[in-house]
């Protein structure tokens, strides 16, 4: 990707509409007001010695193309096609007579999409195995146990409460996305843990505090938090890369789909809307198939 300047300032471009473009987006938050000016130099650039008021879609379409053949990613394209948008919008309120809209239909090439990242089941022993019996060894074996066990999203975690906790069930009950509630099962070793946690959580938490997780001083645990202290135990537990709370959430969703090949009912524990978010573990699944087969299979390592 070719990187424009940084700042407010257009880099060595006189054009009339840019510098106009410029002083419409003086109100704008600086981010947005850089990242706009950045992406029109960038159409500016590309389409010289052009007026961008003469650029027609077909135009548009081949600098879109141009730098996507050079590396930019369809995310930054859409980013910056966003831009351009804005760009001509103003136009047509500036002109009248520029009204047609270079960029309307126009969608920007679609990125490979990015597989989640998951934790073996040997990873995951790994680091759910902490040892101890204090305060924090408790509490962190809780918080791993659980969200590894029913496959929490990091908002659910830190919004649970010990009145979500139903042990003699073994279940919880979380408000996940759009305010939707559900109801997860917990495993044996999530629920092993918890009964270790509960009794040291009420020794530490004030009486109207709620919160299943706190800190050392009773109150609830934020998302930062708990995304810090799982990067730390990743470290401490031997594991060779950073972890994050939804690499234990993929982690749970790909192992249990292995394990049962149950799409629909990994959707329902997971909380998706839409089959299709729940449909990238397949894919997960399919590479441990291939590694396997690589690592195993005669006539691949006759291949190799």
């Amino acid at each position: 990707m070719a990187r424009a300047p940084a700042g407010d300032a257009l880099p060595a471009l006189s054009a009339e509409d840019l510098d106009a473009f410029a002083r419409h987006l003086a109100a704008s938050p600086a981010t947005t007001r850089g990242a706009y000016l950045r992406d029109a130099a960038v159409l500016a650039r590309a389409a010289a010695p052009r007026d961008l008021a003469s650029l027609a879609r077909a135009d548009l379409a081949r600098v879109l193309a141009g730098l996507h053949a050079r590396g930019l990613a369809g995310r930054s394209l859409a980013r910056m096609l966003s831009a351009w948008r804005a760009f001509y919008r103003f136009l047509g309120v500036a002109d009248p007579a520029r009204r047609e809209d270079p960029t309307a239909g126009l969608r920007p090439p679609r990125s490979p999409r990015r597989l989640p990242s998951a934790l073996s089941p040997e990873e995951a022993a790994k680091l759910v195995a902490i040892d101890g019996d204090g305060f924090l060894a408790r509490r962190d074996r809780a918080l791993v146990e659980l969200a590894y066990s029913s496959g929490l999203r990091l908002s659910e975690l830190a919004g649970l409460d010990v009145g979500g906790v139903d042990l003699a069930a073994a279940e919880v009950r979380v408000l996940g996305k759009g305010a939707k509630e559900r109801i997860v099962p917990v495993g044996a070793a999530a629920l092993e843990a918890l009964r270790a946690w509960l009794p040291v959580r009420a020794a530490h938490a004030p009486g109207g505090t709620q919160a299943l997780f706190v800190g050392a001083r009773g109150a609830r645990l934020s998302r930062r938090a708990i995304q810090q202290r799982l990067a730390v135990l990743a470290v401490v537990q031997g594991l060779d890369r950073h972890v994050h709370p939804h690499m234990l959430r993929h982690s749970f969703a790909s192992h249990l789909l292995q394990s049962s090949g149950d799409l629909r009912a990994v959707q329902e524990m997971l909380g998706h809307a839409s089959i299709a978010s729940t449909q990238v573990y397949t894919h997960l699944d399919f590479q441990a198939l291939a590694r396997a087969y690589d690592a195993a299979h005669p006539r691949a390592r006759r291949r190799r």
